[in-house]
């Protein structure tokens, strides 16, 4: 097909899906044009009716998609992506390899920027179930829908970051301590469907099978991810 196919994802994805577009393409499949914005603006479009031929976001928010009939079955799973840490560059690194260590380190954190979707929610929950909630209400700082914790950590605005591992992986001014320990961790599965009402169903199923090849996992492993 001439007209590339259509897609809209969270942010956790935009480079793997790029790789992988680039990927099915070199192997003779359909292109695709990705628009990447926040998860939750990007359910909240599909829902609303905008015609895409691709969903991509974490499997619960595509699950409800799929309840309501704004996309199309069956779900495909991509990959599995780790919740990660950051702090400022050249700042101290403080102890996270427990969760009591964790703990202690959003304590003591001057701010603790987060996203919003399936990390930011989890990192509120973590803060409710360590009690902590009325002691960080004033320290929290969740970072606008499409903008990077990333960018928050780098120029001070929090002292410690939060978000998916791909969205901290590799950006300037920051430095990853590593993903959550033990039970604290968080482990979000992002999966596509085919959007409701497009055109080009069959392009699209294919262009999915074509991710989730062999030659795609190694792509998804070099983007901080896991083949799901």
């Amino acid at each position: 097909m001439s007209t590339p196919l259509t897609g809209i994802s969270s942010m956790a994805t935009r480079q793997v899906l790029a790789a992988l577009a680039a990927h099915a393409a070199a192997a003779g499949g359909p292109a695709v044009q990705w628009e990447s914005v926040g998860g939750v603006d990007a359910a909240k479009r599909v829902a609303a009716g905008e015609r895409f031929d691709l969903v991509c976001l974490a499997a619960d928010a595509l699950d409800k998609l799929l309840a309501a009939g704004h996309v199309q079955g069956p779900r495909v799973d991509l990959v599995r992506s780790a919740m990660a840490v950051a702090v400022r560059e050249g700042a101290a690194r403080p102890d996270i390899t427990t969760e009591a260590a964790l703990r202690e380190a959003v304590a003591g954190a001057r701010s603790v920027g987060y996203s919003t979707g399936p990390s930011g929610n989890h990192l509120l929950a973590l803060i409710e179930r360590w009690g902590l909630k009325d002691a960080l209400a004033s320290r929290l700082v969740q970072a606008p829908p499409g903008v990077p914790v990333a960018q928050l950590v780098a120029r001070g605005d929090a002292e410690l970051g939060f978000q998916q591992m791909p969205e901290l992986a590799g950006q300037p001014g920051i430095t990853v301590l590593g993903t959550l320990p033990g039970a604290a961790a968080q482990i979000t599965t992002f999966s596509a469907a085919l959007g409701q009402g497009t055109a080009n169903a069959d392009a699209a199923r294919a262009l999915l099978a074509l991710f989730n090849d062999e030659a795609a996992a190694a792509l998804k492993r070099r983007c901080g991810l896991e083949p799901a």
